[in-house]
């Protein structure tokens, strides 16, 4: 039996990349001898993440509605044509025995033209609002793997399984390792810690308002960990001169970030949500105000009901930050692990390769 081939293509953020490279590892590890081929958008950051994680990549010419840029979305037809084009012919040449998308642009053109091609495909949606390229294929593909009740409002229900988001393997035995995370921050083990996540580019009123609050930490005794974001991080690493602050543009090794962690502050991506929920702490939920359908926003909801959560409206930050991080401080995390778990799924990733494989053993 020839080894079987699969196409993965999402991208444009992170919360689109890391849920594909979690499929792709577990589909290596299911079928070792499997052939995997990503495709991204021309430019976007998964031409380098997907590389680093060891899989090859290849580009297509695709991108978004620029807000900011009339004479840029007047090429967009002419884009879309092009990795209409540029799709097939990477299909033909690979031709792969199923198609996975995990949402971004690059996804759109891809599993569009893999099912007119009579391939098997898979969307895996990780907000609980869809996106508007899983949308656009949602009656096109065979399989949508799902993370938030409720999305039959967007895709055929009889496609939908509910697996939630892949996580990275590493986040599900993260709270194992506090031990081996205090070490490798160099942490002081009589302080909480607080770890802040504004997202691998960085939030601006998230960071404006940590500096701010900085002897508000000290007071509680509370050093921090500060993913502050690439853009920002030459602003911001004159914190590192003081003891209790380390500053980072990027943080890699998430699962002992989390392992540090006993309260965190963080960004509501889908993504984020799924691994909060698996390592069970305290957190503030800062939704990003500036993402389509004000999806964080419904993400961080989801995640709120569990009562482990707080949601803070970046448009009250001022104002009411000190309030609700004296109520993070006083959450009970047995409590918060508790409730968690009911939501976490931990086995999102396993069962969605289980929805690959079941389809591709049926003629």
């Amino acid at each position: 039996m020839k080894p079987y081939k699969f196409i993965i293509s999402g991208g444009g953020t992170g919360g689109h990349i890391y849920p594909a490279i979690a499929i792709a590892d577990k589909l290596k590890q299911t079928f070792p001898d499997a052939k995997i081929l990503f495709v991204g958008a021309l430019g976007k950051m998964e031409m380098n993440q997907v590389p680093k994680a060891g899989y090859a990549i290849k580009g297509i010419w695709i991108s978004g509605f620029q807000r900011s840029s009339f004479l840029k979305n007047m090429l967009f037809p002419l884009k879309l044509v092009v990795s209409f084009f540029q799709s097939a012919y990477i299909l033909l040449s690979f031709k792969p025995d199923f198609a996975i998308g995990t949402g971004g642009f690059a996804s759109g053109p891809i599993l569009f033209i893999s099912h007119y091609l009579k391939i098997k495909t898979l969307i895996q949606e990780q907000n609980s609002y869809a996106g508007i390229t899983n949308r656009f294929l949602g009656n096109r593909v065979d399989l949508i793997a799902v993370a938030f009740e409720g999305l039959d409002r967007f895709f055929p229900k009889d496609k939908i399984a509910i697996t939630g988001n892949p996580i990275r393997e590493a986040l599900v035995i993260s709270k194992n390792k506090r031990a081996i995370a205090r070490s490798n921050f160099n942490l002081d083990i009589t302080k909480r810690t607080l770890v802040v996540l504004g997202g691998s580019l960085g939030a601006k009123k998230i960071n404006q308002t940590i500096a701010a609050h900085l002897p508000l930490f000290f007071k509680f005794n509370i050093q921090l960990i500060w993913q502050c974001g690439k853009l920002y991080y030459d602003q911001y690493e004159k914190y590192n001169e003081d003891h209790n602050v380390q500053v980072y543009p990027f943080i890699q090794d998430m699962d002992l970030l989390y392992a540090a962690a006993d309260v965190l502050v963080s960004r509501a991506g889908a993504s984020s949500i799924s691994e909060l929920a698996v390592i069970g702490k305290p957190v503030m939920l800062i939704p990003s105000p500036n993402v389509a359908d004000n999806h964080q926003f419904h993400n961080a909801q989801a995640l709120a009901k569990t009562g482990g959560a707080l949601v803070l409206i970046e448009q009250d930050i001022d104002q009411e930050f000190e309030k609700y991080f004296n109520r993070l401080l006083k959450v009970d995390e047995d409590l918060v692990q508790d409730e968690f778990v009911k939501f976490a799924r931990p086995n999102a990733t396993q069962d969605i390769v289980g929805l690959i494989i079941n389809k591709l053993n049926r003629n």
